[in-house]
C-alpha cells in the first residue's frame, strides 16, 4: 500500500500533460465569434458599423434627455408660476439645478464626448 500510493501520484504527474496535450490536439481552440477579423476590409466594415451603432445610441440618449428637459422645464414653470415675488421655493432651486445638469449632459453628448 505504501508503494502504490506514491506510484499513483507519480503516474498522475507525468501522465496528465500527455492526456491534456492529446486533448488539445483533438480539440483545436475555438475562435471567438466576437473577435475582430484579421481581414482589413472586414475590420474596417465592422468598425464602421460599430461607430454607426454608437452614434444611433447617442442620438437616442439625446432624444430621451431632451424629452426629460422639456418635462423638467414645464415643472419649473409651474413652480415659478405658483410662487410669489417674496417667496422662492426650494423645489424651484432643485428643479433648476437638475435642468442645468441635464442640459450640460445633453450638450456633451451632442459634442460626441
Amino acid at each position: 500500500m505504501r508503494l502504490i500510493l506514491p506510484l499513483f501520484f507519480l503516474l498522475l504527474t507525468f501522465a496528465s500533460p500527455v492526456f491534456s496535450a492529446a486533448n488539445v490536439a483533438q480539440n483545436p481552440p475555438v475562435r471567438d465569434p466576437l473577435a475582430i477579423p484579421d481581414d482589413p476590409e472586414n475590420r474596417a466594415a465592422m468598425e464602421k458599423e460599430m461607430v454607426k451603432k454608437a452614434n444611433q445610441e447617442r442620438q437616442a440618449q439625446i432624444r430621451r434627455d431632451t424629452d426629460r428637459l422639456y418635462e423638467l422645464s414645464t415643472q419649473l414653470k409651474q413652480y415659478v408660476d405658483k410662487s410669489s415675488e417674496n417667496t422662492l421655493s426650494l423645489d424651484v432651486i432643485k428643479k433648476a439645478e437638475e435642468i442645468e445638469k441635464l442640459a450640460h449632459s445633453v450638450k456633451e453628448k451632442m459634442k460626441g464626448n
